[in-house]
C-alpha cells in the first residue's frame, strides 16, 4: 500500500561552553539516531544533528528521506524561533492545466508517477541555508555517515523490503525505480555506489546539486523521462526563512509552521476551537464516540478554511491574522453540533468575502529542532536520476490540479493553490516547538500527508488535557476527518473500541480504518519539571534515546 512519506524529527541542540546536560533525539529509524546522537556527542548542534541525520536518512530511509524533496524546518536556537522553508516549487514550464487530458479530466497519475510529478527539490539547499545560518561543526563532517552508509551499505529491515517491493508492482515499469530498488532483500546489506558518489560531491560544495555535475544528471533524467526540470530552475531556487507561526494557547506559545504549510494555522484552529467548545468536552472520556465526533466537528471547520484560504504566501494573499484571530474561531466554535453531524453545505469556510518523515532532536541546553521532510508518496515519483542515485519527488499532486477535486490524499483546494510556475504546493506539514516559560516544552512532528495536524493535534491533546505519558500520547489510537467527507471518520488500521464505532455509526458516521496505513509516525521529545523523555511512535521503526551531551569549551 502506498503510504505518504513525510520524515519529521526533532533536536535540542547543547551551546559551548557550558556543563554537561541531557539531550534527545526521536528519529525515524536507528542510523539516523545513531549520527544525531553521535553529532551531539562530538560537541555539534541541534541544527549539525538534524544536517547529518537529513543526509542520513536519504540513504536508509528512501521512502521518505531525501535530496530529491524538500520539506520545513522549526527551531528554537539561542532563544530565537525560525522556521526554514525549503518546500519544492513548480517548474518554469509547469501550468495550470498540466495533468489535464482534452476533455478537462484530471489525470492523478501523472501527478503521482514519472518526472512529470516532481517539483524542484530544495532539501540540499534548506540544509546548506541552516547551516550558514546555525551550524558549527564542518559541513563535510555532518555528510560523512550518509556517505559511509551509501557506500559500504547498510542491513534493510523487513518493512522497508516490502515497501520497495509494492512499489515495484504498483510503477508497472513506468519508472527506473525496480533497477535500483528491485533487488533489495529483508536482511541483506544494500549498498548505493552512485548516491555515495553524490554524496562526496554535496561533501565538497553543496552548491554542485544546483549548477554543478548532480544539477546536469538531474536534467539529464527529465529529459529522459519527460519531465520539466531545467538547469534554470535549479539555478534559480531559494530556501527562505519565513516568521514561524506563533500563538498563545492555554500556558504555552506555540511555534509552527505558516504557509505555504497549513500545519501551524490548523494546529493553532484545533487547539483554540478545541477550548472554546470546552464545554462540549467536559463530561467526555477520551476517544470515546462522543470525543471523536468533537474532533470532527473542529477538523471540519478547518478543512474548509484550508480549502478556501491557504496557498504559498508569495503568490496569494493569505489573511492568517483574520484566521487566527480569536474572536472569529469562537464564532466558528459556537457552530459546532455536539450531537450530529455538520453537513458540508453547513460549513463553508468562514470568513466573509505513506509519505514524510519527521525527528526531533535536543541537546542539554534546551536549543531545539523539529525537521519535516518528503518525497510526497512513498518513494516519491519513482524516479531515480541515473548516475547520481537518489529518487525524486512527486509534490506536484499537493497542487489543486483541478479546482474542487480531491488529490491523493482526498483534499479539495481552489485556484489559491493552483499549479504556476515557481509556486510552492500547498502543505500540511507541521513541526512544532510549544514554549513554555520562553523554553521548549514538547518538539513534535510527524508524517501523514492531510493527517499530519490532527494527528499531531491528538497528541497535543493527550499529553496536556489527559494528562498522558509521552509515549502513551505518542501510541494511542488516532482518528482523522477531512472534508469533503463529511460522514467519514478514519482511524489507525487498528482495532478500534466497539462503543466508539457503534457510536459513531449511531450519530451516521462511516467509520473504517486509513486507506493509506496509520495515522502518522510521530517523533516527540518533551521537558516537564526538568525532566527531558523522548518518544518514538509504535506505529513506525523510530528509535528515541536520551544522550548525556559532555561538557565543552567553546574554541575559535
Amino acid at each position: 500500500m502506498l503510504l505518504r512519506t513525510c520524515l519529521v524529527f526533532t533536536i535540542f541542540v547543547a551551546a559551548t561552553g557550558v556543563r554537561a546536560g541531557t539531550g534527545a533525539v526521536a528519529m525515524p529509524d536507528g542510523f539516523s539516531a545513531d549520527a544525531a546522537e553521535q553529532v551531539l556527542l562530538d560537541g555539534g548542534n541541534a541544527v549539525d544533528a538534524a544536517i547529518a541525520a537529513t543526509f542520513v536518512l536519504a540513504v536508509t530511509y528512501p521512502e521518505a528521506g531525501n535530496i530529491g524533496g524538500g520539506g520545513f524546518m522549526t527551531s528554537f536556537v539561542d532563544g530565537e524561533a525560525a522556521f526554514l522553508d525549503f518546500r519544492e516549487r513548480a517548474p518554469i514550464r509547469a501550468h495550470r492545466d498540466m495533468y489535464l487530458d482534452e476533455g478537462g479530466n484530471f489525470q492523478q497519475r501523472l501527478s503521482l508517477v514519472g518526472a512529470k510529478a516532481s517539483g524542484v527539490p530544495g532539501t540540499v539547499k534548506g540544509m546548506q541555508e541552516a547551516h550558514a545560518r546555525y551550524g558549527s561543526l564542518p559541513w563535510e563532517r555532518l555528510l560523512e555517515p550518509a556517505i559511509t552508509l551509501a557506500d559500504e551499505g547498510f542491513v534493510v529491515p523487513e518493512v522497508l523490503a516490502q515497501m520497495a517491493a509494492y512499489k515495484v508492482a504498483d510503477d508497472e515499469g513506468a519508472t527506473n525505480f525496480a533497477a535500483y530498488f528491485g533487488k533489495m532483500r529483508a536482511g541483506q546489506v544494500f549498498q548505493q555506489p552512485e548516491l555515495a558518489a553524490t554524496l562526496r560531491i554535496l561533501a565538497a560544495d553543496p552548491q554542485d546539486f544546483y549548477t554543478g555535475q548532480p544539477a546536469q544528471q538531474l536534467v539529464a533524467q527529465m529529459a529522459a523521462s519527460g519531465g520539466l526540470i531545467s538547469m534554470k530552475d535549479l539555478a534559480q531556487y531559494e530556501a527562505q526563512w519565513r516568521e514561524p507561526i506563533r500563538a498563545t494557547w492555554r500556558e504555552y506559545e506555540i511555534v509552527s509552521a505558516p504557509p505555504p504549510s497549513s500545519g501551524g494555522l490548523a494546529l493553532v484552529q484545533l487547539l483554540k476551537m478545541r477550548d472554546f467548545a470546552g464545554e462540549h468536552f467536559s463530561k467526555r472520556w477520551h476517544n470515546d464516540a462522543g470525543y471523536v465526533h468533537l474532533l470532527a466537528e473542529i477538523e471540519k471547520r478547518v478543512f474548509a478554511d484550508r480549502a478556501e484560504y491557504l496557498g504559498d504566501p508569495d503568490f496569494v494573499d493569505v489573511p492568517l491574522a483574520s484566521l487566527l484571530n480569536d474572536d472569529y474561531l469562537r464564532a466558528r466554535a459556537a457552530g459546532i453540533n455536539p450531537q450530529a453531524i455538520s453537513p458540508i453545505t453547513a460549513v463553508p469556510a468562514g470568513l466573509e468575502s505513506s509519505d514524510t518523515t519527521h525527528f526531533s532532536i535536543r541537546d542539554g541546553e534546551g536549543n531545539a529542532v523539529a525537521l519535516t521532510y518528503t518525497l510526497n508518496w512513498e518513494f516519491g515519483s519513482g524516479v531515480v536520476v541515473v548516475g547520481a542515485g537518489y529518487l525524486l519527488n512527486n509534490e506536484m499532486d499537493d497542487f489543486s490540479a483541478k479546482v474542487g477535486v480531491k488529490n491523493g490524499f482526498g483534499v479539495i483546494g481552489n485556484g489559491r493553490n493552483a499549479i504556476e510556475p515557481g509556486k510552492r504546493m500547498l502543505s500540511s506539514m507541521t513541526p512544532t516547538i510549544l514554549l513554555r516559560d520562553g523554553e521548549p516544552a514538547l518538539v513534535v512532528g510527524t508524517p501523514g500527508g492531510s493527517t499530519i495536524f490532527t494527528s499531531v493535534f491528538q497528541v497535543v491533546l493527550n499529553l496536556v488535557a489527559f494528562d498522558m505519558p509521552l509515549q502513551q500520547a505518542v501510541d494511542s489510537l488516532r482518528f482523522h476527518h477531512q472534508l469533503p467527507d463529511a460522514g467519514l471518520i478514519r482511524h489507525d488500521q487498528w482495532d478500534i473500541p466497539a462503543s466508539t464505532k457503534e457510536g459513531l455509526e449511531a450519530l451516521g458516521y462511516q467509520v473504517e480504518p486509513n486507506s493509506w496505513g496509520n495515522l502518522g509516525d510521530i517523533q516527540a521529545i518533551a521537558v516537564s519539571d526538568g525532566k527531558v523523555s523522548a518518544a518514538a511512535d509504535a506505529r513506525g521503526r523510530g528509535v528515541a534515546r536520551l544522550v548525556l551531551v559532555p561538557d565543552r569549551v567553546q574554541t575559535d
